[in-house]
């Protein structure tokens, strides 16, 4: 049982196991919590069979997020995405390549997709500070800089 109270849900093709497992690989202190299959579940009449799905639930960054392995019906799109707080460069250069590697693509602005289509925003904690700043040149600066990159760079937005 989670305290969280609002639990995000993403719905998969296939494999719910397998998209755990890749999470899991990327964000080393996640963990799998639950895995359930679900075999000749009836339709919604009750006449017939619906066929077979999966369910998961892990947690990554001390989030809990919900896997539904269905079927092809929907797919993520951009209006929504998880961000990536990082602390520095480096630790926005592992996230990057590890979710545009292997099928994943690069997006503007530290924007990316990963290899099941869902779309991260990468970013330094230290663009935030950049962004707000007093100074009028700093934040027009960073605006500007941002345009003009795929995987934010940090050294250059300054």
């Amino acid at each position: 049982m989670t305290n969280q109270k609002i639990t995000p849900c993403l719905w998969v093709e296939k494999d719910a196991k397998a998209v755990v497992d890749y999470y899991l690989s990327i964000f080393k202190d996640g963990k799998l919590k639950d895995y359930r299959l679900f075999n000749n579940m009836p339709d919604s009449d009750g006449n017939g069979s619906a066929g077979s799905f999966e369910t998961a639930v892990m947690e990554i960054a001390g989030i809990e997020f919900s896997i539904l392995a269905a079927g092809p019906m929907f797919k993520f799109n951009e209006a929504i995405s998880l961000v990536i707080n990082c602390r520095d460069q480096d630790e926005v250069d592992y996230y990057w390549e590890a979710l545009t590697s292997n099928g994943g693509e690069e997006g503007p602005c530290g924007w990316c997709k990963d290899k099941y289509g869902l779309s991260w925003q990468v970013v330094p904690i230290e663009y935030f500070e950049l962004l707000h700043s007093t100074d009028a040149a700093i934040r027009e600066k960073v605006i500007k800089n941002t345009f003009t990159q795929k995987k934010l760079i940090l050294s250059e937005l300054k």
